[in-house]
Parts: C-alpha cells; sequence; structure tokens
C-alpha cells in the first residue's frame, strides 16, 4: 500500500520497521506491546520480520533506515528494556549476517513509568536511558556490529507529570454502609483511562492540597456510564460543591484521548508558569458539536 502511495506522489522515504521481540512487559494487559501476540509490529520468530526488510530493501523508493520495538508503557523496570534491545540487536546481527544488511537507527521506544498514586515508585529517566545504552553498546560490540544511533522514547516521562486535569465538585451521594461518592463535571469523556483498563489517579483539593483528611471517597465522573469512575478510593478533606478537585499526573494520556463522549464538549487546556497562565486550547462549545451536522 505504502509503495503504491509513493509511486503516485513521486516520492522517496526512510523506513523503520517495527517489530515485535516476544517480550510482555510487567504492566496492564492493555499496555502491552511486544508479546508474539499483539497487534503492533512484524513478528521475528516466525520470521515475518525478515520477510519485511526483504520486501523494503527491493523498494527503491524506500530507505530501510532501521528497526523499532516497543514493549509497553507505564514500566518500572529496565530490564524489560535490556531484554528487547538484546533482542533488537540480535535480529540485527542475523540480518547482517545472511544479506549484509547494517541498521542506521536502533529505536528501543519507550514507556518509562510515572508516579500516578503513592504505590507507584518510578525510577530516573535517566537510569532507563543509561541502562539501554550500555546494552546495546555492549550487545553490538560483542556481535562486530556497528553501534546504530540509538533513540528513545521518553513522552510519558516527561509530560505525564507536567499536566493536571481540574474537576469542580458537583453533587454527593452517601451510601450507608458501603461508601461515598463525590461526582465531578468530568470523567471518561476527557479522562478514558480509569475506565478503560483501571488506570489510578490520586486528586488534591486545589484550595488546600495539603489540608488534613477527613474521609475516602470515590470520584465519580458525570457521564452516563456505571464504570465513569475516576478513583475508586481517594482521601480527601471535607468537600463541598463548587470546590475544585486536581486530579494529578493527566499530562500524558489526558487530552490527547479526550472525545465527545455521550456528545459532550471537551474542556479547555492552560499553559502555566512563572505564576502566568496562557490559554492554549479554547473550551469547546455546543456550537462547535453540531457545526459538522448537515442540513437534510
Amino acid at each position: 500500500m505504502l509503495q503504491e502511495v509513493l509511486q503516485q506522489q513521486h516520492q522517496h522515504i526512510n523506513v523503520m520497521l517495527r517489530v515485535t521481540p516476544g517480550i510482555s512487559a510487567h504492566t496492564h494487559e492493555y499496555d502491552q506491546t511486544g508479546q508474539v501476540d499483539s497487534k503492533f509490529g512484524f513478528d521475528i520468530q516466525s520470521g515475518q520480520a525478515f520477510e519485511a526488510l526483504e520486501k523494503v530493501l527491493a523498494i527503491d523508493s524506500m530507505n530501510m533506515l532501521g528497526i523499532h520495538a516497543h514493549i509497553g508503557s507505564q514500566i518500572f523496570e529496565v530490564n524489560g528494556f535490556q531484554m528487547a534491545a538484546k533482542k533488537l540487536i540480535e535480529t540485527l546481527a542475523d540480518w547482517n549476517q545472511r544479506i549484509g544488511y547494517e541498521a542506521k537507527v536502533l529505536n528501543v521506544g519507550g514507556g518509562f513509568g510515572i508516579r500516578y498514586t503513592e504505590d507507584d515508585d518510578p525510577i530516573a529517566p535517566e537510569e532507563f536511558v543509561d541502562a539501554i545504552v550500555k546494552t546495546v553498546k555492549q550487545e553490538t560490540s560483542s556481535k562486530g556490529l556497528i553501534t546504530p544511533a540509538i533513540w528513545i522514547e521518553p513522552g510519558r516521562s516527561i509530560v505525564g507529570p507536567a499536566g493536571y486535569n481540574l474537576y469542580t465538585v458537583g453533587s454527593r451521594k452517601d451510601v450507608e454502609g458501603i461508601r461515598s461518592y463525590v461526582t465531578v463535571d468530568g470523567g471518561m469523556g476527557d479522562n478514558i483511562r480509569p475506565a478503560l483498563y483501571q488506570a489510578d489517579y490520586e486528586a488534591v483539593l486545589a484550595s488546600n492540597p495539603t489540608a488534613p483528611i477527613a474521609e475516602t471517597v470515590r470520584v465519580a465522573g458525570k457521564y452516563c456510564e456505571s464504570g465513569d469512575i475516576l478513583i475508586k478510593e481517594q482521601a480527601l478533606p471535607a468537600s463541598k460543591p463548587g470546590d475544585v478537585l486536581v486530579m494529578l499526573a493527566t499530562g500524558a494520556y489526558g487530552y490527547s484521548m479526550a472525545s465527545n463522549y455521550n456528545r459532550n464538549p471537551r474542556p479547555a487546556v492552560v499553559f502555566c508558569e512563572n505564576g502566568e497562565a496562557k490559554l492554549v486550547i479554547s473550551r469547546e462549545t455546543y456550537d462547535d458539536l453540531i457545526s459538522h451536522d448537515l442540513t437534510i
């Protein structure tokens, strides 16, 4: 398909092959992307990846730049990345021996874990990078290969902790002997992760993040779904309607996954730095929601 597009457009492009190294990261099933039974990438074990390599090399409009893998997200251990790097180098050594191919780039993906709750204990991104680079250099040297450029994708570890979702507290429901629900004016439309794969978060009151804890509540979203629960168990100070609740560490997969679920407009995005705030994405209106509707 790509070859047809290139022929039609008279273009030449760089190509990297994403492969599945057969490594399962220690994370949620939905966040695993490097195992053999995955929708992602060409499988190494069956020879599928080598077949793809030969096809790319036979196409003049494609420059086979290198190899890429991504084993998953929210990972807290370096050994998975080290195993992936070793498998990729092993694959490149095989390709080099069989047809003399030398990769210019080796991309080991990303997925470095961040702190969403007090139970998370992430290591610094630098530790991941150091372990990956050392492994790649050692493996390429031992196999007599030229060390390619090493690409790493640290996205979540940088932008995740930098973002917050702000919600306004609305109604409250106390179920005697079971739990209390505090409902806010957002939910799975602006953060699908808790409903999609049970992602955990923590929240604080914007007015006083360090106020003494008074109770534990379940933070519920406004959408008509029982699964629209933002935080299952959250210790909070006493709250009242109109209070602003801040959900922490939503910078990586919050707005980027937001939708108009149940025909709701998406919230605004504001950047803050050094005591100054700037609106960067305006709040959607109901007119925005129907702007593509056609009159029959």
